[in-house]
């Protein structure tokens, strides 16, 4: 039987970019990005919407390594949006700014022909997501683990929901950025495919088709990075703290590497029923960690703590072969515990009845250590 070797991992989260007086959304991001990038250099860069901007971790190798790189860039980010009188925001959406008062980036050649094929969809599109990327060198291997990753979409984004808020108002929703973001064409679930092969003739149709300009145009929740041998997660939103993201990656990368053992000793499930987990993705963005999850084993409805109880049970090996087991344990027990982002976010409104207030919350929490 192969051993498997530990394998890298990084993270690219976006943030909004707000006012430091009232916490309005912004489309600033032009003022701050030459102040962050004195700061943090290339490790920063645009986003579409000119109220976004983004920042990209090194290639990691250790927790530690990936939480430093974490905090680091959170805080070098908000100290430079202080200098312009801005914050950032860590949450999928904004709580009250509505998104047509916002416009995107058409300095940018790539940024204005999105705009001008989807219109009102890109223009909507004001909503911060968190991709963790795990190294995988062997094409191949990259599509079968995008395969059999795909039960455990839901339960990461059941972790990960941080955007209840829509316009002011209530969405109902622990994720209301995955309702927002299936709006584009290919977002979803990724078809089930044989090997690279099949994927790279999949992209060319797409691409004789204008459904896509290339590769990074997939929309879908999971997919081969264009630029890296990474398999790349993009089901979360932007986690609040900088340490709900670093378990939360940890996990990503414990299931990669445990998925990966699998499909190298054969031992590989069948392919999933995709209906199933486009369902089970649904209900984990309405409901989050306040309701039952489908289980990523047999599809059954269960207490959130069992499903997440029973993916720690299968990452496993996974998350001891990189020294995160105690991390990402305590990593869930903290969600279960004290809510994720969305259940926080509630909170804070509950606690002041001020949407404004949220806000604040989360600005003070996106830079918390």
């Amino acid at each position: 039987m192969p051993t498997m070797e530990p394998m890298t991992f990084g993270v690219e989260e976006e943030f909004l970019v707000v006012d430091s007086t009232t916490g309005e959304l912004v489309p600033r991001s032009k003022e701050l990005l030459p102040e962050a990038r004195l700061v943090l250099g290339d490790d920063v860069s645009p986003e579409l919407n000119l109220c976004q901007i983004e920042v990209g971790t090194p290639v990691c190798v250790t927790n530690a390594d990936l939480r430093t790189h974490l905090v680091r860039l959170r805080q070098g980010l908000s100290t430079a949006a202080a200098e312009v009188d801005l914050g950032i925001a860590a949450t999928g959406t904004h709580p009250f700014t509505p998104w047509t008062e916002q416009e995107i980036d058409r300095t940018s050649e790539r940024f204005s022909n999105i705009e001008d094929i989807y219109e009102i969809v890109a223009r909507q599109q004001v909503i911060c997501g968190c991709h963790v990327h795990v190294g995988i060198d062997d094409p191949d291997l990259v599509i079968a683990v995008m395969n059999q990753s795909t039960p455990y979409l839901g339960p990461l984004l059941a972790l990960a929901s941080n955007s209840p808020f829509w316009h002011g108002l209530d969405s109902g929703y622990s994720s209301y950025r995955t309702q927002v973001w299936e709006r584009w064409p290919t977002a979803g679930l990724p078809p089930v495919l044989d090997d690279r092969a099949a994927y790279d003739e999949l992209v060319t149709r797409l691409q004789e088709i204008e459904a896509i300009e290339d590769a990074s145009s997939l929309s879908w929740h999971i997919r081969p990075a264009m630029r890296c041998p990474t398999l790349k997660f993009r089901i979360g939103d932007v986690p609040l703290p900088p340490d709900d993201t670093f378990g939360y990656a940890a996990l990503i990368r414990a299931l990669v590497w445990t998925t990966a053992r699998s499909v190298t000793n054969g031992r590989a499930p069948s392919a999933p029923e995709p209906d199933l987990i486009v369902s089970a993705i649904w209900r984990a963005g309405r409901y989050g960690l306040d309701d039952q999850l489908v289980s990523p084993s047999n599809g059954d409805l269960r207490p959130a703590a069992d499903v997440l109880a029973e993916m720690l049970d299968h990452c496993r090996d996974g998350l001891e072969a990189h020294g995160d087991w105690d991390v990402v344990q305590d990593f869930v027990r903290r969600m279960l515990t004290d809510g994720n982002g969305a259940t926080r976010q509630r909170r804070s409104y509950a606690r002041d009845g001020d949407i404004t207030a949220v806000i604040r919350d989360i600005t003070s929490e996106t830079v918390s250590s």
